[in-house]
């Protein structure tokens, strides 16, 4: 397997933390973590992107990340949970993987402006309208 996404989900590569899996997913101490507990869970499949995954492993991606959420929260009493997937050319792994981040106040974690604002903002009913035509089509 050339994905190394595919081999830490598949158990391949060595000295994984691996803190639950199933069937569709693997989930896996993130080796550079922004917190303790700091978790990626990634489909056993190979896919890229949130669309990509099939019904059955969208749902396991989910249960899971419920599982995990409700563990950090109990182990580690952080003040909340960031759970984040960075798609297309964001994802550096180059294999689908959600993040599931314990999150204390002040902890520096941020989630900051756009560097280049577009107006987005003046054209909320603009680009609803849109989105909702195409969900239609669709």
């Amino acid at each position: 397997m050339d994905c190394l996404g595919c081999r830490i989900a598949n158990g391949i590569e060595p000295e994984l933390n691996i803190i639950y899996e199933n069937e569709y997913v693997t989930c896996v101490l993130d080796i550079a973590p922004f917190n303790e507990g700091h978790t990626l869970i990634l489909p056993k499949k190979h896919y890229l992107d949130t669309d990509e995954l099939d019904p059955e492993t969208a749902h396991a991606v989910m249960d899971a990340s419920q599982k995990v959420t409700a563990l950090l929260k109990s182990l580690y009493k952080p003040d909340g949970i960031r759970i984040c997937a960075d798609g297309g050319k964001f994802n550096d792994l180059t294999h689908y993987h959600m993040h599931v981040v314990p999150r204390y106040e002040g902890d520096g974690f941020i989630w900051s402006e756009p560097l280049h604002p577009d107006g987005a903002e003046a054209r909320l009913n603009e680009t609803r309208v849109k989105i909702v035509k195409a969900l239609g089509e669709g």
